[in-house]
């Protein structure tokens, strides 16, 4: 049973509770009344309506029970009616007339009716006042030509997890006030431009977990007024240029699980200033151009997708974003400028791709960052500075990442060190390498084992020093200039583990006053 059904159930079995003693005596048989005004039945051993209903009654609701069929005469005492509620029953047939004597009903549930096929033309002929009709969760295949025409009034429109597989031109034609309309968890395999005429009022469409592969460039020149569009889980692969061109007023675009390979902001001309949120996650993409046009864009999901990279002018003139996410990917690297001007971003969400290094200026411009996901990426460490733009107390997640413990990873240390409570998961923020450091967790090292083996290569900084080895003594020779700051610690390891270390300073540096106070460390075992 769909998630929102069951808390829908819950609900109303909850407020059954609340009830007084007194109001139940009045109830019809089976029925439990809660307020003077609400009936509720829920008895799967009831097999029909019952008969002796007070005319006081505004909300009738019907759920469970063993209610088949519904006749013309079945709800004809209870023209009062505001409310009409029929959820996960066992309906199998609804009479065209069944609801005639309802004129006054605003709200009409029929949900959760697996038997339940379809409906006859007619059957909401008398409901012009209605402003809210849910047929979810029900059997229909095919909806008929007309079955809207008399709901004038209608608000809210859901049709959400039938097995329609296509919808007739100009069926909703005359619900001139329209704002949410939700086809979801259907077959449909193409929605036509003529299938939303009328519909000038419309704010919401939900037409996600459908068959639809293709959008044709007029598809939605009929419901401008759009403000949310929810087209997820289709199998859509492309989108022509312009195709949203017209949704002017757009807020937010749900794309999620198609089947997109590449995304450009073409698709929206040069009107998308509105959109606020994007959500293209698992698709499959695997490159995007700049999205310089969507300016308002504060919201943008990218995740589980196929981005090996990303241009560098991709989020040009996109100044307001604050939630980006980028997850799930298999980014390599990201260019050094890539989040210039992102002022107000919040939350960057990088985890799971395939990132080894990153630029010591890549944050530069996001001072007020609360969320920054690094973890399970391949890095060995982060570049001096990284982190020092943020000015507020940030979440950041390093773990899953082969950190190399050694001297590289003197920043990176200090960092956490000092910002331990913002950092989460620290217990699985382990070493990768040396051998002897493995598996140990970052925070539980001392700096002072984060060394590095020096290669002849890279002992320039050491001023040309040369190792000798005649029987049992090693004799290191350094030559360095009057302001050296070199210190050199040689360190014997015994059998047992222990260490006994020896330090030689140049005593040059302070006899001549020098000023550079860095100290070069050197073990040598």
């Amino acid at each position: 049973m769909d998630k929102e059904l069951r808390l829908t159930l819950l609900l109303l079995l909850l407020l059954c509770h609340k009830g007084n003693t007194e109001s139940q005596y009045s109830c019809p048989y089976r029925c439990q009344c809660f307020t003077p005004v609400q009936v509720l039945c829920a008895d799967e051993r009831m097999t029909s309506l019952p008969s002796n209903m007070s005319k006081q009654v505004k909300d009738f609701i019907i759920m469970t029970s063993a209610v088949a069929y519904l006749f013309p005469h079945t709800l004809e005492e209870s023209p009062q009616l505001n409310k009409l509620i029929f959820l996960n029953n066992a309906l199998r047939s609804i009479h065209a007339q069944a609801f005639e004597p309802l004129t006054e009903l605003q709200e009409l549930e029929i949900s959760g009716n697996p038997w339940l096929e379809h409906l006859f033309v007619g059957t909401f002929s008398k409901q012009g006042n209605l402003t809210k009709l849910l047929l979810n969760y029900n059997r229909f295949e095919t909806v008929l030509h007309g079955m809207f025409d008399s709901l004038k009034n209608l608000q809210t429109l859901q049709m959400k997890g039938n097995i329609l597989s296509n919808l007739p031109t100009f069926l909703f034609l005359n619900l001139h006030n329209l704002r949410i309309l939700d086809l979801s968890q259907n077959k449909l395999e193409e929605v036509k431009r003529e299938t939303f005429s009328g519909l000038v009022r419309l704010e919401i469409l939900k037409i996600n977990n459908n068959l639809i592969s293709n959008i044709s460039s007029n598809t939605f020149d009929n419901i401008s007024q759009l403000i949310e569009l929810n087209l997820e889980g289709n199998k859509i692969s492309e989108l022509a240029d312009n195709i949203f061109s017209v949704l002017t007023k757009l807020r937010v675009l749900n794309l999620r699980g198609n089947l997109l390979t590449t995304f450009s902001d073409k698709v929206f001309g040069f009107e998308a200033s509105n959109l606020k949120e994007l959500n293209l996650k698992g698709n499959r993409l695997t490159q995007l151009s700049s999205l310089s046009s969507l300016t308002s864009l504060t919201d943008l999901i990218l995740s589980s997708n196929e981005l090996t990279n990303l241009p560098e002018d991709i989020f040009t003139n996109v100044t307001a974003l604050e939630n980006l996410d980028l997850s799930e990917n298999q980014l390599t690297s990201l260019p050094e400028m890539i989040f210039i001007d992102l002022l107000g971003i919040r939350a960057i969400h990088l985890q799971k791709n395939n990132l080894s290094k990153l630029d010591a200026k890549l944050f530069e411009d996001q001072m007020l960052i609360q969320q920054l996901y690094l973890s399970d990426n391949q890095l060995e460490s982060l570049p001096l500075g990284l982190l020092d733009p943020f000015v507020l107390q940030s979440t950041v997640r390093l773990h899953g990442n082969p950190w190399k413990c050694d001297c590289h990873l003197w920043y990176l240390h200090d960092w956490v060190l000092k910002n331990s409570q913002d950092v989460e998961m620290l217990d699985r923020m382990l070493c990768e390498s040396p051998g002897f450091l493995r598996k140990r967790t970052v925070i539980s090292i001392d700096k002072d084992q984060l060394v590095c083996q020096v290669s002849k290569d890279e002992m320039s900084d050491l001023s040309s020093c040369s190792l000798q080895v005649s029987s049992d003594t090693m004799t290191i020779k350094c030559k360095v200039d009057k302001c050296s700051p070199l210190t050199v610690k040689v360190q014997f390891q015994e059998d047992d583990g222990s260490v006994e270390e020896h330090i030689l300073k140049s005593e040059l540096a302070e006899h001549f006053q020098c000023n550079n106070e860095t100290t070069i460390e050197s073990p040598i075992e």
